[in-house]
């Protein structure tokens, strides 16, 4: 219906196939990955614009890598829903809610990254708080926004949430800024003059076995 995914690509074939035997007021979410946010190619940024354009995502959440055992790459979830007019929930048609989810969590290890169960109740209450009539959601520099249509026809119907959250604002650490650059010059100083030293020994070496620079 919302036209045909290429060959090679699953992830909108998927999706379509879910969307189909969706409930009239069924809401449904789905990992994929980031891709589908973003690509043009092969027909798929015609297909995302076409699902936009029928007001059926409800939300993207993007996740951080090494957060799967199978994947090191990140991924993305879609939340897609027919009841975005109402029926219980907060009238949510012509908005979508972005989620930047991948400074969440923390390195259990050197390959795995993992979410508490804080870190996960912390992104469902912020989709749920935005879903009620009468919630407590509000827009989080750097984490999430709830973005009219109007601006994500202004991003070329791209649905990558870092787009829209922004950058989270920089906490003041109460160092004054002549300080922090005197310390961070100094350092430069060092590791140029490190440089230099490295580079002296590679001509150094290459001038023993013939070579010179």
């Amino acid at each position: 219906q919302y036209g045909l995914p290429p060959t090679n690509n699953a992830n909108f074939g998927w999706m379509q196939h879910m969307i189909y035997h969706l409930a009239p007021n069924g809401v449904m979410g789905m990992v994929l990955a980031n891709g589908s946010l973003s690509s043009n190619t092969s027909g798929e940024g015609e297909i995302r614009h076409r699902l936009i354009e029928a007001d059926l995502v409800d939300c993207i959440v993007s996740l951080p890598g090494q957060l799967f055992y199978n994947t090191q790459i990140p991924a993305c979830l879609w939340f897609i829903s027919r009841k975005r007019v109402g029926n219980g929930d907060r009238k949510r048609t012509g908005e979508i809610l972005f989620i930047d989810a991948t400074e969440i969590g923390h390195m259990e290890d050197r390959t795995h990254k993992i979410y508490t169960d804080e870190d996960v109740a912390r992104i469902a209450a912020t989709y749920h708080e935005w879903r009620k009539k009468d919630g407590k959601y509000e827009n989080i520099k750097g984490f999430c926004k709830s973005a009219p249509m109007e601006e994500v026809k202004k991003h070329g119907f791209v649905l990558t949430p870092g787009r829209y959250v922004g950058i989270p604002d920089a906490k003041d650490d109460g160092v004054p800024f002549e300080e922090k650059m005197k310390e961070l010059t100094s350092t430069l100083k060092e590791q140029m003059a490190k440089e230099q030293e490295l580079n002296d020994e590679i001509k150094k070496q290459l001038k023993k076995v013939g070579f010179e620079i």
